[in-house]
């Protein structure tokens, strides 16, 4: 009998940019800035506008994954995303940018995974952990690479 794996991480970088320079990047048109073959395709609204509510897809590894922007929050620095990957797993991803100084900001990312299958608790399992705190520490690799260079 299926049992569902359900893992929370969080890591924290910190950014050598203002927070305004920062919240876009986490939105799903401006991680196209620094993430390779990042695609959204919006459904809702269809021009992509970051707005709380919008719905998109996007492709990896043979994977199709349904996205939604459940809370929006650019004054408080804050976005919450839910995504799943039909058959595999749900995700909940929080991510909280706090302003340390006028040009540093901290980014602190959080991921609720929830298995949806055997496939799902075994993508689970080798995202989490170490493998986790590695993809976060990328993530602020190919800023630097591609925003501030």
């Amino acid at each position: 009998m299926f049992q569902a794996l359900h893992r929370d991480e969080r890591h924290t970088i910190r950014l050598p940019f203002p927070i305004d320079a920062c919240f876009p990047l986490f939105t799903p048109e401006g991680e196209r800035r620094w993430v390779p073959d990042w695609q959204p395709l919006y459904l809702h609204p269809p021009s992509g506008e970051t707005t709380e509510g919008m719905v998109f897809t996007t492709g990896h590894g043979g994977e199709t994954t349904l996205w939604c922007l459940i809370d929006l929050d650019e004054v408080n620095g804050r976005l919450r995303y839910s995504r799943l990957t039909p058959g595999s797993r749900s995700v909940i991803v929080h991510v909280r940018l706090d302003a340390l100084s006028e040009n540093e900001t901290e980014l602190t990312v959080e991921y609720s995974y929830t298995g949806l299958s055997e496939h799902g608790n075994a993508a689970i399992e080798a995202a989490t952990g170490p493998a986790f705190t590695a993809m976060i520490e990328s993530w602020k690799a190919m800023i630097l690479e591609k925003i501030a260079a």
